[in-house]
């Protein structure tokens, strides 16, 4: 890799050639892949499973619109899986090339891939096991062999520093926020410069650093995860421990769907400063993912990365006893004294958590606890829709837990985020394209921009090929 030099210098025949389209976090909150061609050159930035609602599950398995060997570069904006989540099965059909990415987001995909592969390799051997899957044999979306082939092709670099990434390609990051190693970024081709702010984090936050400005862009692609609305105001650390207070006066339990990347750790910070304060007395805390394990120690590893000092690094992770092995996730589950418990998944598809949530959902003494997103069709948004029953391992279980939801813990930016976040740019971009957000939330950011900053916004439609010029 190295440094380049005039990026800057214009190419008519370049700009010709440039085209935008996205194959995926177009319309939809998930399976992020936006490719970018330019005078031969092809760059896929971001490479997202598409997770939520069956329909778009099973895109995952179609053929990707361009042969993935004839794609450069590949450009990770951050680790989590519905942005980097496709990039095992793009090896293993044929993609060469380097995945660029900063140094936290490649020591977060070695356990972010390496569990998916896991997940997938189980899911088809049970499948298989007991006879459901229409197919014969059932096959895993990819293998533990294709992540950890898709994990030599990640190349660490560092935040600010410019490299070209293919040929008259240069690439930027700076920090989003967000998650450990989240970047924005910015993509030079032949003259024209587009910045992707893959998911942006919020301001302010305890725990990650406030979103870089961009001052200069000729294309913006932005996020719309929240485009439609703001967090709830509050003191998130004060909420969470009100909810745990009356949870316990009850006797119950308080079980949170968390994502073992961020939010996790932003929860164990929180219930560290809670026991720090007296709040939490002798209430124990068990942290039941492996995933979400490995990824809290992480935070020691990256100290530049986040805003904790030493001492809340270390209070963090001392704060809950960690469970790793299934026999001590079960005894979590059959123990009922007042308790937290944070498990994966963070929408409640898949994991550890819905064993908690079939043996705690049926008693109004327990709180099944919210803090962040929840896609259209998952348990996670049902829950907090209302529903009174989940069908869970093949049985409904009645739901009389109290549901609650902590958005003030929400990693992504709200819509006044965004929109603080896309007022940086000295100049309005040629054209802002809207991704990452279902269809009402990102046209509500798009009717916000052009009112508010008069720039030209288009929400992007995954079947349309933009030409840049």
């Amino acid at each position: 890799m190295r440094t380049r030099g005039a990026l800057d210098a214009p190419h008519l025949e370049a700009w010709l050639k440039l085209t935008l389209r996205s194959l995926g976090g177009a319309e939809t909150v998930t399976g992020s892949k936006h490719l970018i061609e330019a005078d031969g050159a092809r760059v896929l930035v971001d490479c997202g499973l598409f997770q939520g609602l069956k329909h778009l599950r099973e895109r995952n398995w179609a053929a990707l619109a361009v042969p993935p060997e004839t794609i450069d570069a590949v450009v990770l904006t951050h680790a989590h899986l519905d942005h980097s989540g496709y990039l095992p099965k793009l090896v293993r059909e044929g993609f060469g090339g380097v995945a660029h990415c900063t140094e936290a987001t490649a020591a977060l995909c070695d356990i972010l891939l390496k569990d998916s592969a896991q997940i997938a390799e189980k899911d088809a051997e049970y499948a298989n096991r007991k006879g459901f899957s229409k197919h014969r044999p059932a096959l895993p979306l990819y293998t533990m062999r294709d992540a950890e082939r898709a994990l030599k092709r990640l190349k660490p670099m560092p935040f600010a520093a410019e490299f070209e990434i293919a040929r008259d390609v240069g690439l930027k990051f700076r920090r989003a926020g967000h998650i450990l190693g989240a970047a924005t970024a910015e993509v030079k081709v032949g003259g024209a410069t587009l910045v992707f702010s893959g998911d942006l984090g919020r301001y302010n936050d305890p725990t990650m650093p406030d979103p870089e400005p961009v001052r200069q862009a000729d294309y913006v692609i932005v996020e719309s995860t929240y485009g439609d609305r703001k967090h709830a105001p509050g003191d998130p650390m004060a909420e969470l421990g009100d909810i745990i207070d009356r949870t316990v006066q009850r006797g119950g339990t308080v079980i949170i769907p968390a994502f073992a990347v961020g939010r996790a750790q932003s929860l164990l910070h929180h219930l560290w400063q809670l026991k720090r304060a007296g709040r939490l007395a002798a209430i124990p805390v068990f942290l039941d993912s492996p995933m979400a394990i490995n990824a809290t120690e992480l935070l020691r590893a990256f100290p530049e990365d986040h805003k904790l000092n030493g001492e809340a690094v270390e209070g963090a992770c001392a704060v809950a006893a960690y469970t790793r092995d299934v026999e001590a996730s079960k005894a979590i589950t059959s123990n009922p004294m007042p308790k937290v418990v944070i498990a994966g998944s963070g929408m409640a598809t898949g994991g550890r958590v819905l064993h908690h949530i079939r043996t705690f959902a049926p008693d109004p003494r327990n709180t099944i606890l919210f803090a962040g997103y929840q896609a259209l069709g998952t348990r996670g948004a049902r829950l907090l829709a209302g529903e009174t029953e989940l069908k869970m391992f093949g049985d409904w279980i009645p739901v009389r837990a109290e549901i609650a939801n902590l958005s003030q813990l929400s990693a992504h930016a709200d819509a006044d985020e965004v929109m603080r976040w896309l007022s940086g740019f000295e100049h309005a971009p040629r054209r802002l394209f809207i991704v990452h957000g279902e269809p009402a939330a990102s046209e509500a950011l798009r009717t916000r921009v052009q009112r508010e900053l008069n720039w030209k916004a288009s929400v992007v439609d995954p079947l349309v090929n933009y030409q840049l010029t």
